[in-house]
């Protein structure tokens, strides 16, 4: 599912609600595959890893609340006062101690790696810095094709070695999608 939220909206106030439908979307899963292997954690979701513009007291409070453990890289501040705040202190030591520790800076190296170059990717190389469509419902349509057609290059690199139909020719792949085509046109008779 897409998640789009308003600019005024900022991001410490959106990512509670945008991790509560993960979880949805996780439980959905784990139905789904209860007959065979599952995917993913059969808890659902347990870990919240996010940059830095999400870092706030009342964020890492509230995942907190929800039991998630947090990686939220922390942003460069100055000394802060924590008078008659120890929720809140409590919730960013313990945020500070995880992403500091071997795990957290694991995952924050995924993160970037998994999820950050390919939305760089198709933000700049793409164009969905700036869409020209009207609604919400066009914007989703047009970032899932853009999304698929993304996955479909990185599963055509994976099963033939080549993501776009002009290298095909370059590395002898030209005999497998002629095979391919064969193929089709005799499942059409």
């Amino acid at each position: 599912t897409v998640t789009t939220h308003g600019g005024a909206a900022a991001d410490t106030t959106t990512v509670t609600g945008t991790v509560m439908e993960a979880g949805i979307a996780v439980a959905e899963l784990i139905a789904v595959e209860s007959e065979g292997t599952c995917e993913v954690h059969p808890d659902g979701v347990r870990e919240v890893v996010a940059d830095k513009g999400y870092h706030s007291n009342d964020v890492l409070v509230g995942l907190a609340e929800l039991e998630l453990r947090s990686y939220i890289a922390e942003p460069d501040r100055w000394t802060r006062s924590w008078i008659g705040r120890q929720l809140e202190k409590q919730a960013v030591y313990r945020n500070r101690r995880r992403i500091q520790g071997n795990r957290g800076k694991r995952l924050q190296r995924q993160r970037g790696e998994r999820i950050e170059r390919n939305f760089a990717h198709q933000f700049d190389t793409g164009g969905l810095v700036r869409l020209y469509v009207r609604g919400l419902d066009n914007l989703h349509k047009k970032f899932l094709m853009q999304a698929a057609a993304c996955n479909l290059a990185l599963l055509m690199r994976s099963l033939y070695g080549s993501g776009k139909p002009r290298a095909a020719h370059e590395g002898g792949i030209e005999v497998v999608f002629a095979f391919l085509a064969i193929m089709k046109a005799a499942e059409a008779l």
